[in-house]
């Protein structure tokens, strides 16, 4: 063969691995990153917002590392994540104990390891390993039998560890993501029906226990306050009716970009992260956050025909993973904005400002695409 025609099969075959992208997956994310980024310069660009301007820019720029960290992802073979799974989960570790040491403390929390240029958030990065190791503890099971409490004991050390030194920062939401992630996943590899039970009934009878013994005393308000957000309506339950207010307002079609009162005038806290979907609600209304809902159902039908088409157990899990990543972040935050779940530091996916957050979020979604890369090939 003549180099020219060597070249030439070789440009074929370039555009042939181009063309394996999931284009229609890309396309999903990137208007949830347009709607994202529309609706945090208007949460960020009032008139009478100050300080917070540049965090639009900001944002752009997080948005850049994550689709290079995307593509990356998705070229990369995503078999070499079970074979380095624990050393990130080590990483992720360590990084976790470096906030207990040297964390910067914001808002009464201890949560993030400063880098000068970033802030760092470890318990964002340590779900994903969570995801990690336990597709690949899952997918190495010789068994096909649903797992036994011996079976359960090492995922339970997986997630127990970093569960506990989450909870400590304080941040029981993000910890309780994790469990909720991990339960996902263990449910998918199947588990005996009598352990559900017992699990259940457990939880039941913990139930008081943990609110007296286990719960602060901000944490138990926060429950109390959903129940009843009037008990309290310049403290604790704040947060709760002026988000509600603003999504209500909204009616069907909203009120118009950068026209929404409750994010222009103030009164609504936090709306450039945890409240980012209240500001969407109350500008382009009804309409707007079902749309925006439904590009997120888009992403979950895709994960999961394409774990379903995955060329491994490893690459299934993955995908299980990943799905049970996105779908608790865009519940418990939607819920807790429209008042159905109590008030928790979740972001949503895609949307609210914060660079661990959205490179987390997008090296997920890097993963999903690899597996979709892969999928045709055996």
């Amino acid at each position: 063969m003549r180099p020219m025609e060597k070249k030439s099969n070789l440009q074929v075959e370039e555009r042939t691995n181009f063309k394996r992208i999931d284009l229609s997956l890309c396309a999903v994310i990137l208007a949830l990153n347009v709607i994202g980024l529309i609706n945090l310069y208007s949460a960020t660009h009032g008139v009478h917002l100050t300080g917070t301007t540049n965090l639009f820019w900001m944002q752009m720029l997080w948005l850049t590392v994550g689709w290079t960290i995307f593509f990356s992802l998705t070229f990369f073979d995503y078999k070499f994540f079970e074979r380095a799974a624990y050393v990130f989960y080590a990483l992720s570790i360590a990084a976790l104990i470096g906030v207990e040491v040297y964390g910067k403390i914001s808002l009464g929390a201890q949560r993030w390891l400063d880098l000068g240029f970033f802030r760092f958030q470890p318990s964002e990065s340590m779900k994903l390993a969570v995801v990690l190791v336990l597709a690949r503890t899952f997918a190495r099971r010789e068994s096909s039998q649903p797992m036994g409490l011996i079976e359960l004991f090492w995922p339970a050390i997986l997630v127990g560890v970093p569960f506990i030194l989450t909870v400590k920062q304080p941040d029981l939401g993000t910890a309780g993501l994790m469990a909720l992630i991990a339960m996902v996943m263990v449910l998918f590899a199947r588990i005996k029906t009598s352990i559900l039970i017992t699990a259940v009934v457990l939880g039941a009878i913990a139930a008081p226990l943990v609110w007296n013994f286990g719960l602060k005393d901000y944490q138990k308000n926060r429950v109390l306050t959903f129940i009843s957000p009037g008990r309290d309506p310049r403290g604790t339950g704040y947060n709760s009716i002026q988000s509600k207010i603003a999504v209500g307002s909204g009616r069907l079609f909203g009120k118009g970009f950068r026209k929404g009162t409750q994010s222009q005038l103030e009164f609504l806290p936090e709306r450039h992260t945890d409240f980012i979907y209240s500001v969407l609600s109350e500008e382009h209304g009804f309409f707007g956050s079902v749309m925006t809902l439904g590009l997120f159902t888009l992403i979950f039908l895709m994960a999961i025909k394409i774990g379903s088409q995955a060329r491994d157990r490893f690459g299934s899990f993955l995908v299980v993973g990943v799905l049970g990543y996105l779908f608790w972040h865009v519940l418990i935050n939607m819920g807790m904005v429209i008042g159905i779940f109590p008030i928790v530091g979740v972001p949503l996916p895609l949307l609210s400002y914060g660079g661990s957050s959205m490179m987390s979020t997008m090296m997920c979604l890097g993963l999903l695409s690899s597996v979709a890369y892969r999928r045709y090939l055996f």
